[in-house]
């Protein structure tokens, strides 16, 4: 094996708990774990709703409630959207955007000398914007989508690249193990961030300030710690050389031709576009439903901040268990059966969401386990299942298209969630039509043919699949 290819793990090794990963697939695990502070604190949690409260009262000269909504509508660009959809029609525009910028970056990412100092860049400069947050206040909602939009982009430009990385350090047979640590990782260093925070949100009287100044500080310190530790993983993961050409053309205009070149080349990967599409709704279906919590928990069902965030943290360490245990399945039943049972549960998930009652926590948390519990494990054997159907030296190239549909930035889902919400002034109609979301996902992965199409892009069948 040359250097820089794949890992190999010995039987021994496989035997031997957490010693079968290698040092450098735990730093990878980091940026999981440095990644997740922001999607959890931030984008899951806390922006989202308070966003939506600055565009309020921007509209309404008030914070809209279960109990007092606001029914003003916002004028962006000349148009008249309701405040409660400018979240949601801001992560579509994100993603529509994401969908021109990512394919570019995964081009970039085949062909540098350093995947690693890539992901990194990408990594900081989202974390900047993600301090600056701390900022948005009173009424200027514009300067906070800026920065939301911004924010996404650089998070889902740097997983591309970390993503990426996951066919450099596994070989075929141990990635669903790896990526499944990955996740476990990102939600417990997600979770114990949240958990702090919780205390910091939940007892602001007791620190002498106000909810608004407690929040924005827990949105900066998710920031900086997404910084701090994504300097693990860049000091940790070795370079390999570029797994494209270079040439003699500059690496920007190399990257847009690039782009054409993947798109009219997935025509002859059938089983690979047919997941990636499968993949596009499902995971719409995920993260809507990972962005819409907060605001359905605080606007629908009468919620307070503190509620919600201790929901999100209870949902964080049953994914990091719920991880683990998807993995072990699919090292037994093979991801894509695995990954079929989770979109059931999510499709019960959604039902129950619909009906649940206000002001009562019991259900809310009973629901938020079942959350956890398929959470982590379809996403990470995703992830897992689909770096066995690109081809060998365009991983970064392939998982751009993937990330575009990925965590915090779908669109389809997010923008039938904002329009819904326009049109009938209630989440819990929005909340229904996302099972459409997952059972066309669930109807198209089952078409899926994963030996024909792990063969088509000429790699390795691993021993269950």
């Amino acid at each position: 094996m040359a250097r820089g290819g794949p890992v190999k793990v010995t039987v021994q090794q496989k035997k031997q708990g957490m010693s079968k990963f290698t040092a450098e697939q735990r730093s990878w695990f980091f940026y999981d774990w440095a990644n997740s502070a922001y999607l959890t604190t931030t984008a899951t949690v806390l922006f989202s709703p308070y966003l939506t409260s600055v565009a309020e009262r921007a509209a309404c000269g008030y914070a809209g409630s279960a109990d007092r909504p606001c029914r003003e509508p916002l004028s962006v660009l000349g148009l008249s959207l309701s405040a409660g959809s400018l979240v949601f029609y801001l992560i579509t525009f994100t993603t529509v955007l994401s969908a021109l910028i990512l394919p570019i970056v995964g081009a970039i990412a085949d062909r540098v000398h350093s995947r690693r100092k890539l992901m990194g860049t990408f990594a900081w400069l989202g974390s900047i914007a993600g301090v600056l947050m701390f900022f948005v206040t009173g009424t200027h909602w514009q300067f906070g989508a800026v920065l939301l939009i911004c924010a996404n982009l650089m998070f889902a430009a740097s997983v591309v690249v970390y993503d990426a990385i996951l066919v450099d350090i596994a070989g075929p047979d141990e990635r669903d193990a790896v990526s499944s640590q990955g996740w476990a990782y990102g939600y417990l260093g997600g979770g114990i961030l949240l958990a702090a925070n919780l205390v910091l949100v939940g007892m602001h009287d007791s620190f002498g300030i106000d909810e608004s100044l407690a929040v924005r500080i827990s949105m900066a310190s998710a920031a900086v710690w997404w910084a701090a530790f994504t300097i693990i993983p860049v000091l940790g993961i070795r370079d390999r050389p570029p797994h494209a050409p270079t040439g003699q053309r500059s690496l920007m205009s190399q990257s847009f031709g690039q782009l054409w070149i993947t798109l009219r080349g997935l025509r002859h990967y059938p089983q690979t576009l047919l997941f990636l599409v499968a993949y596009l709704f499902f995971n719409d279906g995920i993260q809507t439903v990972i962005y819409a919590a907060s605001v359905y928990g605080e606007k629908q069902l009468g919620f307070g901040t503190g509620v919600l965030i201790g929901t999100i943290l209870l949902v964080q360490f049953v994914a990091f268990g719920g991880a683990l245990l998807f993995g072990r399945v699919a090292g037994r039943y093979g991801s894509r059966r695995t990954i079929l049972v989770g979109l059931l549960v999510w499709m019960c998930v959604v039902c129950i969401a619909f009906v649940l009652p206000a002001h009562q926590v019991a259900p809310f948390l009973i629901l938020a386990v079942a959350i956890g519990l398929v959470l982590g494990g379809t996403q990470a054997l995703s992830r897992s299942f689909y770096s066995q159907l690109i081809p060998a030296g365009r991983a970064a190239e392939y998982f751009s298209l993937y990330q575009a549909c990925e965590r915090g930035t779908s669109w389809l889902g997010t923008l039938a969630f904002g329009v819904m919400h326009q049109l009938t002034g209630s989440y819990r109609p929005a909340i229904l039509a996302l099972i459409m979301f997952f059972a066309i996902g669930a109807i198209l992965l089952y078409k899926v043919n994963p030996h024909k199409g792990i063969r088509d892009v000429g790699n390795v069948v691993p021993s269950v699949v």
